[in-house]
Order: C-alpha cells, then sequence, then structure tokens
C-alpha cells in the first residue's frame, strides 16, 4: 500500500521554550514518518522568521501575528493532504489555541515540549540566554518574556527526563493512532 494516497492529513503543533527540544523532535518525527512513506513538511519558527515572518519583530502583537500567519499556512497544507509538523514557540495560549480551531481541532493535536528554563539556558543552542544573561537580549521567552504553557496538551514531552527517541517515537504513534482511527 502506498501510504501518502491514504495518509490523514494533520497538524502536529510543538510548544515549548526556546531550546526545549521542538526542532530536534520535529526533525526526529518527520524524518520516521517520512521513512514509511508519509508526506510530511515541517513548519520551523526560525525559518518561518527568515520569510513569512521576516517583517515582524517580537512585541506581544508580532509574536501573535507569527502564530497566526503559521496556523494558516498549516492549515493549507493540512487542507493539501499533508502531515505538517509546526515547531515553534508560540508563547500566547490563546492564539495557539486559535491556530489550532481554525487548522480544525479535529486535524490538529498540541505537543508540550517542556524543558526547565534553567535546562534551556544549559543547553542553549543558538547562545540566546547567554546573550540575556548579559543583557543584550531583552524579550527572550522564558526569561524575561512570558510563556503560557498549554493546560491540557494532548502530549506533554519533558525532554530532561526523556530521551529524545522516545519522545519522538511517542509522537509518532500519537499520529499512527490518530492516522487509523481517521473518518
Amino acid at each position: 500500500m502506498n501510504v501518502a494516497h491514504a495518509q490523514r492529513p494533520c497538524c502536529c503543533w510543538l510548544t515549548g521554550l526556546p531550546g526545549a527540544g521542538k526542532s530536534t523532535l520535529a526533525v526526529h518525527v518527520a524524518n520516521s514518518l517520512e521513512s514509511r512513506g508519509y508526506r510530511v513538511i515541517q513548519l520551523d519558527g526560525d525559518v518561518l522568521r527568515e520569510g513569512l515572518g521576516r517583517n515582524l519583530g517580537f512585541t506581544p502583537e508580532d509574536r501573535a501575528e507569527n502564530v497566526r500567519r503559521t496556523g494558516e499556512v498549516a492549515r493549507l497544507l493540512v487542507e493539501s493532504g499533508l502531515v505538517v509538523i509546526v515547531s515553534l514557540i508560540s508563547p500566547g495560549r490563546a492564539e495557539r489555541d486559535a491556530a489550532m480551531e481554525r487548522i480544525g481541532l479535529n486535524r490538529c493535536f498540541e505537543v508540550y515540549v517542556d524543558a526547565s528554563p534553567e535546562v534551556c539556558a544549559e543547553r542553549d543552542p543558538k547562545g540566546l540566554y547567554a546573550l540575556a544573561r548579559a543583557g543584550k537580549l531583552r524579550g527572550l521567552t522564558g526569561w524575561d518574556a512570558p510563556y503560557e504553557a498549554p493546560y491540557s496538551p494532548t502530549i506533554h514531552i519533558r525532554t530532561a527526563e526523556t530521551p529524545i527517541k522516545e519522545s519522538a517515537e511517542r509522537i509518532e504513534r500519537h499520529y499512527l493512532n490518530f492516522d487509523n482511527h481517521a473518518e
């Protein structure tokens, strides 16, 4: 069977602090699903900021607009039949909820990629926490800008406690179960 033609389109929305592991998880899940024949696209926050959101800053209004735009792109891609994996800080709960509602709650699930600010600062893959600590960066989500964790995500992953491969497999299993129960 060619899985790509029988897949259930959906959006997996990964949210969490900078350095929590969203992009790393997204890559693992996408690669695994693609190896099974699924058609997958990743929408990574950093990549989107270089193009679709390059005119946006980091004010609360701009962050909300970034989430809205990402949600619209994800909706269009899901409607085109793809599995969409969004890895985006998306700090505001209301904006995330609105984006997922627009995509369709029956076509979307939320993954909270949870790591404490201390763990994220220790990882600091982009050097953002070091800049914030030195006073050279203001408005870092989870440092001096708010992050609203999901109330009840579909999946809650604590990346400091769970290996990346195990976390990715958990997300993939959820999608495969989601896919198998398509109407």
